[in-house]
């Protein structure tokens, strides 16, 4: 898939060690009181996406609509659910022309054919079974887990405008080319985790470990997005909406809080949440408000975001001896 930027499987390194860190006291009355969600909406986006992709490769069908240009098709006793050429898209999927069919995210699209919906249905998007792979695993090893611990709405939440937060950031920068964006919901999560992490620092075990271990994970899974047709401004975007949303949506409230409310009427309680997460919740507020507006006003005026800052090629590619970064890129 010659010329364009796939999202890549943004999250293939994620895995459960993180789970062994991640956990607040087992003494915190808070934490047992909120950990008794059944994860649904989770696996039903796992479901959700699968269902995408295996439609995209049946409106592909590449036996038929396969030039050979490029070689012929891989697997092809999968028939038209057969693969692309691997020269054309090595993820193994489908064609750029079919991404584009079915909503991926082009500037060109959204700007001047005014399909701002675009930035919706390219979350739902992969370019190739691997990315598929590599996605769902992450998302059901972070996915659930948090779901469990919040509850299906807010990480329902965190999910959609956070991939919607992606493309937006994507299609300001990636110009020339297409792109799909189920990596940068994956991102706000564990931009997410980490905000999470932050302003529920008191009640939570093996501080110094959880937050190394989770920082470890974001700079591997950010730095793959240098290679070539990554996007990594849905990566970036992504996690940015995600670690606001986090402090808006995933304070817990301190310790003893919920014990008061046996008291007697008279007694006085003392506030739910620290004055400090209250801070952060108005902080990150505003903060992604403005962004997001600042963002989506630059994107329909037909602004590109290199004309503003002209390093930020760099943080989706960085040319070596080993290989070039396109102009788009």
């Amino acid at each position: 898939m010659a010329r364009r930027d796939l999202e890549s499987g943004g999250g293939g390194t994620k895995n459960n060690r993180i789970e062994e860190n991640y956990s607040a006291h087992e003494s915190s009355h808070v934490y047992e009181a909120e950990s008794h969600w059944t994860s649904w909406l989770v696996p039903m986006f796992v479901v959700a996406n699968i269902a995408v992709f295996v439609i995209t490769m049946y409106i592909n069908n590449c036996p038929k609509n396969n030039l050979g240009l490029q070689g012929g098709c891989v697997a092809k006793f999968l028939g038209r659910f057969s693969f692309q050429p691997m020269q054309e898209n090595p993820l193994l999927g489908p064609s750029s022309s079919t991404l584009a069919k079915m909503g991926a995210l082009r500037w060109d699209n959204v700007v001047n054919g005014h399909q701002g919906w675009r930035l919706i249905t390219c979350i739902w998007l992969h370019a190739g079974i691997i990315h598929l792979l590599a996605n769902m695993l992450s998302l059901v090893f972070i996915g659930i887990r948090l779901e469990q611990q919040f509850g299906f709405v807010k990480i329902g939440i965190i999910y959609l405008v956070s991939g919607f937060g992606g493309s937006v950031l994507s299609s300001l920068f990636i110009i020339d080319h297409i792109s799909v964006g189920a990596s940068g919901a994956l991102f706000g999560l564990l931009g997410a985790m980490l905000s999470e992490l932050l302003t529920n620092w008191s009640i939570y075990s093996n501080k110094a470990m959880a937050l190394l271990t989770l920082l470890v994970i974001i700079v591997i899974n950010l730095g793959i997005g240098i290679l070539p047709h990554v996007d990594n401004f849905a990566h970036i975007g992504g996690f940015l909406v995600g670690f606001l949303l986090g402090f808006i949506l995933l304070p817990r409230p301190q310790f003893g809080w919920l014990e008061q409310r046996r008291l007697p009427a008279n007694v006085r309680l003392k506030s739910k949440y620290k004055a400090y997460q209250y801070v952060l919740w108005i902080v990150s507020l505003v903060l992604l408000i403005t962004g997001l507006t600042i963002a989506l006003v630059m994107l329909f005026r037909g602004e590109k975001g290199y004309d503003h800052c002209h390093w930020c090629r760099y943080l989706t590619c960085v040319p070596t001896s080993k290989w070039e970064c396109s102009n788009g890129s």
